[in-house]
């Protein structure tokens, strides 16, 4: 008798297996098993359903499809009795890179090019320090004008003081931190010197396993739960030597802002959430609570969080940096970046983070060329006018908008008009939508599945458990409509290197060219960085977005570092928390 969830989802799979295309012919099958509880599905239930979906089959072919219905039953029944760790992949790994791609990829490795070490001078309150950005904190602490211990300890400090308002902090991780500060300052004093990381204080979000501390994805069943080991990331900063502090809150299960500690605030304005799942990272990056964090974004939750918060956040290319150690909602569209307080910030974190692991084989080998002296009058540079043209924008961040085009043009920098490709039949939220939960069913069948009752965002749930009613074809399907829109993005993107959009603000001020931007260049992998660009009517922050082309992070960086020391709008930092 067909009693658990996992029957139910076994049950709709077989309909996908056996060519029945409408999602709707096994839903109502599957109420009328539900609120009869046969021992065996008959041949008068499937006519029933299949007249309410509009379906009709000759008793031949009920008889075929009830043998299939009945007989495949028990095998996916057996199936789901095998656990299968949300760290358990499949085996197969999207690629962002189409087959006859007009785009190269410059797999030549110049060496490092950071910019001249800034000048940097021990303020006399340390505090004043907290805002500056990694590249000026490295040379105090190259120079050893300030101990990395001194630095963890007044980073400790503020997360203590503030995050009770913001509640951007999960787990402090201070023994450890305090080990690696230590660790820091005696290298340092002996002339082992790592890099402008080596003593930096940062954070991640608690997506990531951290040997000896909780991992929680923000999820009620999980506040307890040690995994024991480093994501791969983790383990490259450690050997970069940077200072972790603390694990940074994430929207329960990486949806929104909300987990079981409440919601993550923005400290720019305190009457709202810090927005996108990266919650945590972007309010404490903006409110001088750690150096730098990491990130992750599947549909958004790197841009939004930093574009909320006016931080500068990095989005990689997808396949730049090794998911390895952190929760999985959708291996082909997975990313994990840096949220900073500069461009070239993110420049530094990513170079110690990109590459191949040999544990995330969707991860390739494709070096960070970065150059902070790239000539940027070289950038074929493009700017979406139709997304610039948006009415429904406040008439502040209109202004920002179009002050920014103009700073940038100042540069001498020629912009170009390009669009972005046309929607498909299925709208691209829509389509990514069914990508994240077609891969997320199978990834959080934990909780959601087995423990729903303890979580707080019992929407989440909802949604989860109707995408299962997605069939396999239907899935495919959509992979295959990404397929052609990565096509266009390969051709648009062959004639240019960076393009200009306004940032998402999905939820405030709708732009709809920004919102289809933002779900298009997560389903073709594009990288993507937000930087802070003038403030609205309200105060907050506002901000733009640069696209690059596939692995082409340095360019786009360039272009971003060269608009952001033209202004000095990464340089504001919310009052309340100075």
């Amino acid at each position: 008798m067909m009693r658990t969830f996992s029957d139910r989802r076994a049950f709709l799979a077989c309909f996908s297996r056996l060519g029945i295309a409408s999602a709707l012919f096994p839903t109502v099958l599957w109420a009328r098993i539900e609120e009869e509880k046969p021992s065996r599905v008959t041949r008068e239930m499937l006519r029933s359903a299949a007249s309410v979906a509009g379906q009709s089959f000759t008793d031949s072919q009920l008889n075929q499809l009830m043998d299939g219905v009945n007989q495949h039953l028990a095998e996916y029944n057996a199936l789901h009795k095998i656990e299968l760790d949300n760290s358990v992949a499949p085996p197969f790994y999207f690629n962002p890179v189409v087959p006859g791609s007009p785009m190269k990829i410059d797999r030549s490795k110049p060496s490092f090019q950071m910019s001249a070490p800034e000048r940097a001078t021990r303020p006399q309150n340390l505090e004043d320090a907290a805002f500056w950005p990694v590249t000026k904190l490295a040379e105090l602490v190259r120079s050893k004008q300030v101990r990395s211990v001194e630095l963890t300890e007044m980073y400790i400090s503020r997360i203590k003081r503030h995050n009770p308002k913001l509640l951007c902090v999960v787990t402090l991780t201070e023994e450890l931190a305090m080990r690696q500060a230590r660790a820091a300052d005696q290298e340092i004093a002996a002339g082992h010197y790592r890099g402008p990381l080596h003593g930096i204080p940062w954070g991640i979000k608690d997506l990531a396993a951290v040997k000896g501390y909780p991992t929680t994805w923000g999820a009620a069943p999980f506040k307890d739960r040690i995994i024991d080991a480093d994501a791969t990331v983790v383990s490259r900063l450690t050997r970069a030597g940077a200072v972790i502090i603390a694990k940074l809150a994430t929207g329960e299960l990486a949806l929104d802002d909300v987990w079981f500690g409440g919601q993550t605030k923005n400290p720019w304005d305190l009457s709202m959430g810090s927005q996108g799942s990266s919650a945590g990272p972007g309010s404490a990056t903006a409110a001088g609570l750690v150096g730098f964090s990491i990130g992750t974004e599947t549909g958004g939750s790197i841009v939004e969080p930093s574009g909320i918060c006016g931080v500068t956040g990095l989005r990689p290319t997808f396949g730049r940096v090794s998911r390895h150690g952190f929760m999985t909602l959708s291996w082909s569209l997975d990313k994990i970046g840096p949220m900073c307080r500069s461009v070239e910030d993110c420049a530094l974190v990513l170079n110690a983070i990109q590459g191949p692991d040999d544990q995330d084989l969707s991860v390739a080998d494709v070096p960070f060329n970065w150059d902070a002296k790239l000539d940027i009058h070289k950038l074929r540079v493009g700017y979406v006018k139709a997304a610039f043209s948006n009415t429904q924008q406040t008439p502040q961040v209109d202004a920002n908008d179009h002050a920014a085009l103009e700073k940038i043009r100042s540069l001498g920098v020629n912009l170009v008009e390009v669009a972005l490709p046309p929607e498909p039949a299925l709208s691209v939220s829509a389509l990514i939508t069914a990508i994240i939960y077609g891969e997320g069913n199978a990834a959080l069948k934990d909780p959601v599945e087995t423990r729903p009752e303890r979580l707080v965002r019992q929407d989440r749930v909802v949604h989860q458990n109707s995408f299962r009613l997605l069939p396999t074809v239907e899935y495919l399907n959509a992979s295959r409509v990404r397929t052609q829109l990565m096509q266009q993005m390969a051709r648009t993107m062959s004639e240019i290197d960076v393009y200009l959009v306004p940032f998402d603000y999905s939820d405030y001020t709708p732009n709809p060219v920004a919102t289809l931007n933002t779900s298009l260049t997560n389903l073709t992998g594009h990288p993507c960085v937000v930087v802070p660009h003038g403030f609205n009517e309200k105060g907050d922050p506002t901000s733009l977005t640069f696209i690059g082309k596939l692995f082409g992070e340095a360019e786009m960086l360039a272009l971003a570092r060269a608009y952001q020391q033209a202004t000095d709008w990464h340089l504001k930092h919310p009052k309340a928390f100075s």
